[in-house]
C-alpha cells in the first residue's frame, strides 16, 4: 500500500466539496484526473469509500473511518510544517519571565547575555515572585517555579532538578563544632524559612525517618537571604545546589551530613498558558535555559 498525502487531500476535498467537479476546481485538476486519484486511492484500500451516482455521493463506513483518520494526519502534518516554518523566523517581541530570587541571580541572570546576543529582537523583563496565582494578571508569560506544583490549568515543562544540601560556613564550623547526625543538629543554630514550612523538612535519614523537620533560630522569606547568612557565618542551613554550587566549590559554604542524605531532587518547572503568538519566543527560551540548567 502506498498512500500519500496528495491521496489524502483529494479524498477530503471530494467530501468538504461535495462533488468532483467542485473538488477539482478547489484543487486546480481536470474533474476525471480526481476520479481517477479517488479510484486509485480506493484500489490502494481494497475497499470502497464513496457510493457515488449521477445525483449524489455518500460515504460508506469505510469511508467515514478513513475520512476521520485522514483529517488528522492532515492536521498532524500542517502542525509539523507550522512548527518548522515558526522555528526559521526570527523570534521577536516582549517575554517576561518570572522566578523566585535565588533562581532567578543563580541561573538566569548568568545567562541574559548570551541569550540577548542569540535572540536581539526579544525584549526580556524578569521579575521575582514566590508566588503567582494569575500570569495574566501579572502579565508574566513564563514563570519559573521550584519544588512539586500544585494542580494547575497551566501548560508546565520540566526543566531540571536540583538536589539539597546541609551546609554551613567554615566559619561557624570552627566556632560551633561538626555535627556527625541529624540529632545533633539541636544544639546547633539552624536557619530556615519564613511561611514556607516544607523549606524546614530536610531531606536527613534519622531514627524516626527519612526527613527531619527543623525549627529555626533564625527564619527569612528568601532562600538568597539564607544563603547570605549561612555565608556570614550565622548558622546551618539547607539550600538547593543551583544557588549553592559555586559556594562549595570556593570552600565557602561546607556539605554536612553526607552520609545521612537521602538524595531528594527539587523538581524545577516552568510554567506558562498556551499561546500561539507567544510559542516562538516561549519555546526559545526554554530550550536555551534547560541547555544551561
Amino acid at each position: 500500500m502506498d498512500i500519500n498525502s496528495d491521496d489524502l487531500k483529494i479524498f477530503v476535498a471530494v467530501i468538504d466539496s461535495g462533488t468532483l467537479s467542485a473538488a477539482s476546481v478547489h484543487l486546480g485538476q481536470t474533474t476525471s484526473g480526481v476520479s481517477r486519484a479517488l479510484s486509485r486511492l480506493e484500489e490502494k484500500l481494497a475497499t470502497t469509500l464513496l457510493t457515488r451516482t449521477t445525483r449524489r455521493m455518500e460515504l460508506t463506513e469505510e469511508g467515514q473511518l478513513f475520512l476521520e483518520q485522514a483529517r488528522a494526519i492532515l492536521a498532524a502534518m500542517e502542525e509539523a510544517e507550522e512548527t518548522i516554518r515558526i522555528r526559521r523566523q526570527k523570534p521577536a517581541g516582549r517575554l517576561c519571565v518570572d522566578a523566585a530570587s535565588p533562581f532567578m541571580l543563580h541561573c538566569v541572570v548568568p545567562h541574559v547575555a548570551e541569550f540577548r546576543a542569540m535572540y536581539p529582537d526579544i525584549r526580556l523583563e524578569l521579575t521575582s515572585n514566590d508566588q503567582i496565582a494569575d500570569l495574566i494578571e501579572h502579565r508574566t508569560d513564563i514563570a519559573i517555579r521550584i519544588g512539586t506544583l500544585s494542580d494547575s490549568t497551566l501548560h508546565a515543562r520540566a526543566l531540571s532538578s536540583s538536589p539539597l544540601h546541609v551546609l554551613a560556613s567554615p566559619g561557624y564550623l570552627e566556632r560551633h563544632g561538626t555535627p556527625s547526625t541529624p540529632e545533633e543538629l539541636a544544639q546547633h543554630e539552624l536557619l530556615g524559612f519564613a511561611q514556607y514550612e516544607l523549606g524546614n523538612v530536610w531531606p536527613l535519614r534519622h531514627a524516626a525517618g527519612n526527613s527531619l523537620q527543623v525549627t529555626p533560630a533564625l527564619a527569612a522569606s528568601s532562600g538568597e537571604t539564607l544563603r547570605q547568612l549561612a555565608l556570614a557565618g550565622q548558622g546551618i542551613v539547607c539550600l538547593s545546589d543551583f544557588m549553592t554550587r559555586a559556594d562549595i566549590a570556593a570552600g565557602r559554604l561546607v556539605k554536612l551530613l553526607e552520609a545521612h542524605s537521602t538524595g531528594f531532587h527539587q523538581q524545577i518547572h516552568a510554567v506558562y498558558y498556551r499561546n500561539t503568538q507567544l510559542s516562538q519566543r516561549i519555546s526559545c527560551f526554554l530550550e536555551f535555559l534547560q541547555k544551561k540548567l
